[in-house]
């Protein structure tokens, strides 16, 4: 009779072989134990490829309905940047709101890398483009501008090229209002993972900013407030008035200047009788277009001339040189005012989308500006409407959304705020900073000397933002470096300024 043992024939393992196996159980246990590694933002998007954006970068979409209500029909599939931050372990993500209305955010993702460098060392930043701008179904409607004709087109010609644009566009306009783009960008926050956000807006940026503060205010940590266009801004209404507060101190300052007044004088009036004489006999004069070099003749009217020295006031550097653009223009030299005003900026260029603009502004903006108004707010200035452009009359029949009466009520919050204002800013003056401030309790007001449009423009400037968004708090913040910013020389000889003469030891000494 066979023993148990005798039947039992399978292998045994020796001691060395038992150790082993247990051994692989454990690191097998301990493996499926092991807490898979936490989501982050990036997990949502991909690197970007050389033509999406900057290559260090994380771009993708996220996809909302044209109509939030009803959740059907078209959607948008909203272009998203992230600029992630160099060190692991990142904190609050700046969010960064573009101006406008009509600029892609994501679009500029190169240009604030490089402003937000020192922030970026320890914070993501995000750049969604707005529904109707950048990548995310854009309404453009672009002009190349090849000829100086083009660019100096009669407003009924514009506005003939925006029903043309309107028409083309496969968008339904009255969904491209802030408070639904505002909305877009909480279903942006909540898809990347972010609870907190720090918001930075600049120009029409500061009203989406108080926009979101409004109506998703428990996600903001901290919010940057840049040149403000608050919700009851009544675009362009006041634009003329505020264009006229940043030239006369433009001339008062010319006139300070021994140098620009000997080489200037009277410039107050001069330039007034020259629109008032391009107003009365617009002359035909020949001008080479600074980008095509071809020559033309054109017909120069007050109110080209009015754009570009508007224009111009929005940069201290730009309007160093007004001064003797003007001189030029009194003797029908338009060149060197033509290159200023073509170089860039003019409403069409590849990152500003004007259908988007027109949605924003004919929605929000334009129904509570009357005729009685215009007259009113455009009175005795030397822009008069040379300012308004074709937009309250695209405005009569442009499509528009619903905005509840209270969008226009100041938004109250105690979420640290930092407002900024340029004090020679041509269209958001340091008024409308001011007008908000006093409702944000934990607010600060900072107005910067010698200073237009876009405070973090300047090394002080961008020194604020920056301690700023580290600290959330405004009333420890450094601004000591404010009363050191002062405007640039006026060019007073066509190389630039006033050379620096001598001291009297024998030093450099400073140009006034």
């Amino acid at each position: 009779m066979l023993s148990s043992r005798t039947l039992d024939r399978r292998p045994r393992l020796t001691r060395s072989a038992r150790f082993f196996l247990l051994t692989l159980l454990v690191v097998a246990a301990t493996a499926a134990c092991k807490v898979a590694p936490a989501p982050t933002p990036l997990d949502h998007l991909h690197p970007c490829k050389n033509d999406e954006g900057p290559t260090d970068a994380y771009c993708g979409t996220l996809s909302v309905f044209e109509n939030r209500d009803t959740k059907q029909g078209r959607t948008i599939a909203l272009w998203i940047t992230v600029l992630p931050a160099i060190r692991t372990g990142a904190l609050d993500p700046v969010v960064f709101l573009a101006g406008g209305p009509g600029q892609g955010a994501a679009q500029l993702a190169r240009q604030i890398r490089a402003v937000f460098r020192k922030v970026q060392g320890t914070r993501d930043i995000v750049l969604v483009d707005q529904r109707g701008t950048g990548k995310s179904n854009p309404l453009n409607c672009r002009s190349t501008a090849n000829t100086l004709a083009e660019a100096m087109e009669p407003d009924e010609k514009a506005l003939a090229k925006l029903d043309q644009c309107l028409k083309s566009y496969d968008a339904d306009l009255r969904f491209y209002g802030t408070n639904i783009a505002m909305d877009d960008l909480d279903d942006v926050r909540a898809f990347l993972g972010y609870d907190k956000v720090n918001l930075y807006g600049g120009s029409y940026g500061t009203r989406a900013a108080l926009v979101y503060l409004r109506r998703h205010g428990t996600h903001v940590r901290s919010m940057i407030l840049d040149g403000v266009a608050p919700t009851d801004m009544r675009l362009p209404l006041f634009t003329s008035r505020d264009a006229q507060r940043a030239l006369d101190k433009l001339l008062s300052d010319c006139e300070a200047s021994l140098a620009c007044n000997q080489t200037f004088p009277g410039l107050r009036t001069r330039v007034r009788t020259l629109l008032e004489r391009l107003a009365h006999t617009p002359p035909r004069v020949r001008v080479v277009h600074p980008r095509t070099g071809i020559e033309e003749e054109v017909q120069v009217e007050a109110r080209v001339v009015a754009g570009i020295l508007f224009n111009a006031l929005y940069s201290p550097l730009t309007a160093s040189i007004v001064p003797a653009l003007i001189e030029d223009a009194e003797h029908n030299d338009f060149q060197g005012m033509f290159a200023l005003g073509l170089s860039g900026g003019d409403g069409n260029d590849d990152n500003m989308s004007l259908g988007m603009r027109f949605s924003v502004l004919c929605t929000e903006d334009a129904g509570r500006v009357t005729a009685s108004d215009v007259e009113r707010e455009t009175a005795g200035t030397l822009f008069g409407r040379h300012l308004l452009g074709p937009q309250i009359a695209a405005c009569e029949h442009w499509p528009k959304g619903t905005v509840e009466p209270t969008f226009y009520d100041p938004i109250v919050s105690d979420v640290p705020a930092l407002v900024l204002s340029g004090d020679i800013d041509p269209v958001t003056p340091p008024a409308w900073g001011e007008m908000v401030v006093k409702y944000l309790k934990h607010g600060r007001h900072i107005v910067m000397p010698a200073t237009g449009h876009g405070v973090i423009g300047t090394p002080c400037g961008l020194q604020l933002v920056q301690d700023f968004i580290d600290a959330a708090s405004s009333a420890s913040l450094d601004t000591s470096c404010v009363a050191a910013v002062h405007r640039p020389p006026f060019f007073v000889t066509p190389a630039g300024p006033e050379p620096a003469r001598p001291s009297a030891a024998g030093h450099a000494g400073g140009t006034r």
